[in-house]
Order: C-alpha cells, then sequence, then structure tokens
C-alpha cells in the first residue's frame, strides 16, 4: 500500500516495513489487556494528550515539569502537539517571556522547564552531575578557576538584559584566553548553567540566546531538601502517572534514596493503583477515575504524531506500556540514546515519521508503520498532519 498526498505539503505512506504482522493486527487498544488499555488512557490524560485541552505553551510545561529539548523543534512540537490551535509563533512567544526555560535540570540533557521551577530542580541533580563530568571536565583542562573567569566574564557581558548567542559567548571566551575547541566551549556553558549561572533565552532564528538565569527568571521558587524532592516526584506524577518510584528515578537521576524521601513527604498528595502484577502511583486527585464507554471508544480511536523524544514514550523506564518491545528498536535505532518522531494510534507507538523540507512553504512528512493501518488510522495520520503543518504555517490539502 503506497498513499501519497501532493500540495503544498506532501505526506507519505509507505510500505509496511516488518517482516511479519503483529498478532491483533489493526485491532486498536480494545483488543490489549484492560490494564494495559486503562494505564495508557490514564497517562495520555495526564500528559495533556487526550484530550489535548491546553490553553497555553506555560500550561503544558507546568504539568509535565519537564520535556526533553536537545531537540528544539521537536520540544516545541511537543508543547504544539498539546495544544489545540498551537502555532510555532506562540510556543517561542513563551520561550522569549522567560515563562518556559531550555537549561539542564536532569540527566544532563537540555529539558523545557517552567522558568520559576528551574532552580530547585538544580538544587536537587547538580551535585550528582557535576560529580559525574568530573573526569571528562579534568581531562579538558577545565579547573575551578577556568570554571570562574568564564562565569566573572559572563555576568559581565550578559548583566543588564543582555544576551548572546552561543558562538558569540565562545567568541568572548576565546578573547579572554579561555580555548572552546573539542567541547570545551559547550562543557562551559554547560557548566555555568548547571551552577546557576546561564539558561537559553530568547529565540535567535531556530536556536536561542544565553542569558543570566537570575535576570531571565527574577522570581524563582525556593524549597528545601526534601520540599523540592517531594515536589519533583508529585510534580512527575501528576504529568506522567500512573507511574512507578523507578520510573521517576530514571527519569529524574535522582537516587532512590533521595526518590524514598521525596515519597516520605509527597505521600498524602499521592495514590497507589495495580494495574496488573504492578503497583503505580497515581495524583490523589486522579484516583478513582472511571473511564465511560464513549471515552474508551474516542481514545481507541485516537492517533497523534509525536516528535521525537516526546515524553509519552521517553518519559519512563519502563516503556512496554505504550508500544511492544520487538518495535522499540524502531524507535531508539542502535539504542544510542536518539528517539524517533512517533506515530501513536489508540495509545500504543504504531510507527514513526520523518519531517523533510522541500523548499518554499513545502513540507513532506513520511510516515513508517510497524505494520499495515487501518483506514481509521491512515485518516488519523493525515488528520494530525495537515495539525503538524498548520503548527509550522504550512497547509497540507487533501
Amino acid at each position: 500500500m503506497r498513499t501519497v498526498i501532493r500540495n503544498e505539503a506532501q505526506l507519505t505512506i509507505l510500505p509496511k516495513l516488518t517482516l511479519h504482522k503483529c498478532p491483533m493486527q489493526n485491532t486498536g487498544v480494545m483488543a490489549r489487556p484492560t490494564a494495559q488499555r486503562e494505564l495508557t488512557f490514564l497517562r495520555a490524560r495526564a500528559q495533556g494528550l487526550f484530550p489535548a485541552d491546553a490553553a497555553q505553551p506555560a500550561v503544558v510545561t507546568d504539568r509535565l515539569l519537564a520535556l526533553q529539548a536537545q531537540d528544539l523543534a521537536a520540544a516545541k512540537w511537543a508543547l504544539g502537539a498539546r495544544i489545540p490551535g498551537a502555532t510555532l509563533a506562540s510556543i517561542d512567544s513563551a520561550i522569549d517571556s522567560g515563562e518556559i526555560v531550555r537549561s539542564w535540570p536532569m540527566r544532563g540533557t537540555l529539558h523545557l522547564v517552567p522558568g520559576i521551577d528551574l532552580a530547585w530542580m538544580l538544587q536537587c541533580t547538580t551535585e550528582r552531575l557535576l560529580h559525574q563530568a568530573r573526569l571528562t571536565h579534568e581531562r579538558q583542562g577545565l579547573t575551578g578557576a577556568v570554571y570562574e573567569r568564564a562565569r566573572e566574564l559572563a555576568v559581565e557581558a550578559l548583566s543588564g538584559g543582555r544576551s548572546l548567542t552561543r558562538d558569540e559567548f565562545q567568541a568572548l571566551l576565546e578573547r579572554h584566553g579561555i580555548a572552546t575547541a573539542d567541547g570545551r566551549g559547550y562543557h562551559l556553558i554547560w557548566y555555568l548553567a548547571q551552577t546557576g549561572t546561564l539558561c537559553w533565552g530568547p529565540t535567535v532564528g531556530s536556536a536561542q540566546a544565553l542569558v543570566l538565569l537570575d535576570e531571565w527568571v527574577p522570581g524563582p521558587r525556593t524549597l528545601d531538601r526534601d520540599e523540592a524532592l517531594a515536589e519533583f516526584l508529585l510534580r512527575y506524577v501528576r504529568g506522567h502517572g500512573p507511574a512507578t518510584l523507578q520510573d521517576f528515578v530514571w527519569w529524574s537521576k535522582v537516587t532512590v534514596a533521595e526518590a524514598k524521601r521525596g515519597l516520605a513527604v509527597a505521600r498524602p498528595l499521592l495514590a497507589e493503583r495495580r494495574f496488573g502484577e504492578t503497583s503505580y502511583w497515581v495524583a490523589a486527585e486522579a484516583d478513582g477515575v472511571v473511564i465511560d464507554e464513549a471515552e474508551r471508544r474516542r481514545f481507541a480511536a485516537s492517533v497523534w504524531l509525536l516528535p521525537a523524544f516526546d515524553e509519552y514514550f521517553l518519559g519512563y523506564r519502563d516503556r512496554e506500556p505504550a508500544a511492544d518491545l520487538e518495535h522499540h528498536g524502531r524507535i531508539v535505532p542502535g539504542k544510542n540514546g536518539v528517539f524517533q518522531p512517533i506515530i501513536v494510534a489508540g495509545g500504543r507507538v504504531v510507527g514513526t515519521w520523518k519531517r523533510r523540507a522541500s523548499g518554499g512553504s513545502r513540507l513532506q512528512v513520511t510516515a513508517e508503520p510497524f505494520a499495515e493501518l487501518s483506514a481509521g488510522q491512515l485518516a488519523g495520520v493525515r488528520r494530525e498532519g495537515r495539525r503538524y503543518a498548520r503548527f509550522l504555517g504550512l497547509t497540507l490539502q487533501d
């Protein structure tokens, strides 16, 4: 089967690529065990995907707390996919306002987070991340004296609301005798962000400029250590639950002991629910949710085109509820940490997709399903392709 729509934007459904059929092909979530259906439904709702009802980008980041964002374009669509009628310009506006900040709050990886929450997140993670990076930085000759000289230069250059692109900041360091080649510049920026001096600020084309965190976010929340750990766990569960404590430990990279400290404080605001043989945590306000039959049907028919690194798949240690284990290698080829954009139908990942600019206002979206899609799923992919094109300011016409 090959369907091609050629207009201002282009959507291609590639032929089935798997060598065998899934045992319950085209039957959707209703063919899966009840516990798994309920689990994926509740996660999709917690993540703001079903229904996608957020009014503003800041609402999504507040709900999820952190969205992986080393691929900035993908992270912007992760927000847009959860906001009806969102545009790229509306996401950029939220980033330029400082409501949403991009930095390295956990896992040594860039994330989008609510600006007011970044400081206490760093409080939970920085010490351990700096320890893990110590040998790499020593090999690069990045000593305490080099860090502090770079910090002085950053504060001097950026104070008063000024900003510099990455290239401009690295040129500043070079002019003052601090070498930035071979990754040193990146590691210096990472260190200054990890220790609360810098963050990424206003958009500059498709990238961002560096700013001083205390100027960009002048009123951060302050929490003591145990309060911060409890808030970390509670916000994760509210935006991702049902989830296990092991899911949270993987996601945040706090220690098991720290996670348990957070759980002891947050416990009154959480509830424990069992799905199959596993116990999960949910927000207390979400406990006892009943899924009516109409919602089940709508969820079974739902289709989303989600970006690379989306929290719906990435945000858990155990990802089998979202995708069959045999397909994980297609979602993360080579297990190299690079997550592909995903097609989700009825709560399950059923394929990957790619986008390619084809000149001017044209965009090509190519879907690569794991197995043959049903007519309803194909219609959903086309519908989502049009929504993504509108988000980028393009059109896709049938």
